[in-house]
């Protein structure tokens, strides 16, 4: 290996004075002509606390063995994850987002510590992807990223398909006397059956797939099984890439680029991709100093299509867009209508074009997962940001599938999920509410937990399409219906979520891309009078930490 390989690492091994340096690392198994060798960390964020990371280990070793074969030197270390599914509903979902930074500090204290000469990473739950892709942006040094892969579907007690979001709305079957406790138990015990992230186009889905037409991750990264040999093919071959890059010294801000960024949020359109791809899309921006905002997402979600029938607002899951050819296939498809810029750089070394030179289109394919261009899901995105008197910084509604695009009705206002988790058990919800849920911010909550519980509920008892929900809380890739997140100003801070009182008229307008309520300028100047910021909810440890750093959801609830 040439003496650039090993560019970065040398600062820690090279010269009379890093002796004690390179003792320690000969402990651990380096030998002689190791110094020489590109030094690579392998961020495996392995856990046997959730499915999404229960088989990392194994493909850490396969990762290791492709550095290995093409001339580095592998240095395995962890880094901590949080189960977004088993913390939702309860206090421990103040903890994901947080999860996302904590994941980049950690990958950035690790890497650049260490002077690595690359990274190469492997997560599976949600705020894995966005967490180490930030990182990979500060640290600045060759690196790629290997998605742990998309769990195979459950079967449920009909037979048909089923995952995690099927439990979490036979909850609210059960609520409302449509399904018994066996029943539930059944789709409980099947929804989950192996290793890998939830199924359908949810965040895990969503952010692989954005990171991979971004081009920090190889092709067919974001649809592989995680359970399967290419999965294992696929990151023996990124080590081998990474060591590649290195050589070249392609680093991530030559990867990560404006272009590339509307190539990642053009296939999240195109395949009905979470909310929280708008939050993970931006502070990934921002790591990378690369200017982006609320506006860039809309732009683009005015003529990118919808085209995916793939759950929450479809049929099917991600195993089934493997089936059909993967990621690879729609990329392709996209490029060749004009909506991909494939002059992009990615971490292959070749351009976006050249890795999709030889794939077939997903339209060469016989397959209904993906919706002809003339014949789409929707014809423009199904994110949308809104703007309007109740958030004036912005807000972002999903609206896949809907078949009320616009609601007016009085608001049923509760400060945080668990008081309106409990309305809705009693029944209190009725069909042309607005629910309100406030307090879940970024600050408030803090950590801006995500509604799963609440919106799978009101799906469960036949309300999904019959009312309307704002919070400055987030939504989990899972949601589906007229509901509208991150709206900000929060109330924590005094944004006017926080005057609302019940009974107020809300709107929400999909079309207009609105988000009001029935109040002037007056009477909310008036409220805002009486309004006395709220103290810090915590008061030690890491949220109240997180609390005081962090930014608006606006600009990707980062900290600094």
């Amino acid at each position: 290996m040439a003496r650039a390989g090993n560019r970065t690492s040398r600062r820690t091994t090279e010269g009379m004075g890093r002796a004690p340096n390179r003792a320690m690392l000969r402990a651990v198994g380096f030998h002689d002509d190791d110094f020489d060798r590109p030094m690579i960390g392998v961020a495996s964020l392995f856990s046997d606390i959730t499915p999404c990371n229960a088989h990392l280990d194994r493909l850490a070793r396969h990762a290791c063995e492709g550095i290995r074969a093409a001339g580095g030197v592998p240095q395995v270390f962890g880094a901590p994850t949080a189960s977004d599914g088993i913390m939702m509903g309860h206090q421990g979902m103040r903890y994901s987002l947080v999860s996302r930074e904590v994941i980049a500090d950690s990958l950035e204290i690790v890497a650049g510590g260490m002077n690595h000469d690359g990274l190469l990473a492997l997560g599976g739950c949600d705020k894995n992807m966005p967490g180490c892709v930030m990182a990979m942006a500060r640290l600045n040094i060759p690196s790629v990223f290997v998605y742990g892969g998309s769990i195979l579907p459950g079967t449920g007690p009909d037979g048909a398909d089923i995952d995690i979001v099927s439990i979490f709305e036979a909850v609210g079957q059960y609520q409302a006397g449509k399904l018994d406790e066996k029943g539930v138990h059944q789709i409980e015990c099947e929804a989950c059956p192996g290793a890998g992230s939830c199924g359908g186009m949810y965040t895990a889905n969503t952010m692989s797939s954005a990171i991979e037409a971004m081009g920090m991750s190889l092709p067919y990264d974001a649809s592989f099984p995680a359970v399967s040999a290419a999965k294992e093919r696929e990151t023996f071959l990124a080590g081998k890439a990474l060591v590649r890059l290195i050589a070249k010294n392609i680093r991530p801000r030559d990867i990560i680029t404006r272009h590339s960024l509307e190539n990642a949020y053009t296939l999240v359109l195109a395949l009905g991709g979470s909310t929280n791809a708008v939050l993970h899309l931006m502070a990934i921006a921002r790591e990378a100093e690369v200017q982006w905002t609320l506006a860039d997402f809309d732009r683009l979600g005015g003529k990118v299509p919808h085209l995916a029938d793939l759950k929450p607002g479809g049929r099917y899951v991600m195993n089934d867009l493997h089936r059909a050819g993967g990621t690879p296939a729609v990329l392709k498809a996209l490029l060749e209508a004009g909506f991909l810029h494939g002059d992009c750089l990615t971490c292959t070394g070749a351009t976006l074009a050249d890795n999709l030179k030889d794939v077939e289109s997903i339209y060469q394919r016989k397959q209904d997962v993906v919706r002809p261009l003339n014949k789409p899901m929707h014809g423009t995105g199904h994110l949308v940001i809104l703007k309007g008197n109740l958030a004036p910084d912005g807000a972002v509604a999903k609206v896949a599938g809907l078949l009320t695009r616009r609601l007016t009705g009085p608001a049923k206002v509760f400060d945080g999920e668990e008081a309106c988790f409990e309305a809705i058990q009693k029944r209190a919800i009725k069909a042309g509410d607005v629910v309100v849920i406030r307090g879940e911010g970024p600050v408030g909550g803090p950590g801006m937990r995500e509604m799963l519980s609440v919106t799978a509920a009101l799906v469960g008892q036949g309300l999904g399409d019959k009312i309307g929900l704002i919070t400055d809380g987030r939504f989990s890739g899972g949601t589906h219906g007229l509901v509208v997140g991150h709206v900000a100003p929060e109330a924590w801070v005094g944004g006017p979520i926080a005057l609302l009182t019940n009974g107020d008229t809300i709107t929400i307008d999909a079309d207009a891309k609105t988000v009001t309520v029935a109040l002037n300028d007056a009477e909310l100047q008036r409220r805002r009078t009486s309004f006395v910021l709220p103290p810090p909810r915590e008061k030690r440890g890491v949220l109240a930490k997180y609390a005081r750093c962090v930014g608006s959801a606006s600009e990707g609830a980062v900290t600094s």
